[in-house]
């Protein structure tokens, strides 16, 4: 199954974050994340800032829906997305999963 057709999952307490070759694994689904061990990241351009808001408030309902929250950072033409899963202090598939459905967005734009 690919990621974007997962759902999230409330990880429990003493879950391990995964590993950075687990990490790396799961980064091939997403093509264009910059990943490290702590979070995974990546920068969406657009045209203006009411497009780059736009494009923020998509996140925010699909976010919503998976009850899995990304660090957004907008500013004009750009949104920044940077996952990781705050109660493991790491990653979790969560954040590869909600990653995927942005991505999911964007070419469902094109």
């Amino acid at each position: 199954m690919q990621l974007a057709d997962k759902k999230c999952t409330p990880c429990e307490g003493g879950t391990k974050p995964l590993s950075i070759e687990q990490a790396r694994k799961l980064g091939e689904q997403i093509p264009g994340w910059e990943i490290d061990d702590k979070h995974i990241e990546k920068t969406f351009k657009f045209e203006n800032f009411a497009q780059a808001m736009e494009f923020a408030n998509k996140i925010a309902k699909i976010a919503e829906e998976e009850n899995h929250h990304p660090e957004l950072h907008i500013s004009w033409g750009k949104v920044r997305v940077e996952l990781y899963t705050h109660k493991i202090g790491g990653l979790s598939e969560n954040d590869f999963v909600l990653a995927a459905k942005i991505e999911r967005l964007v070419t469902s734009e094109q």
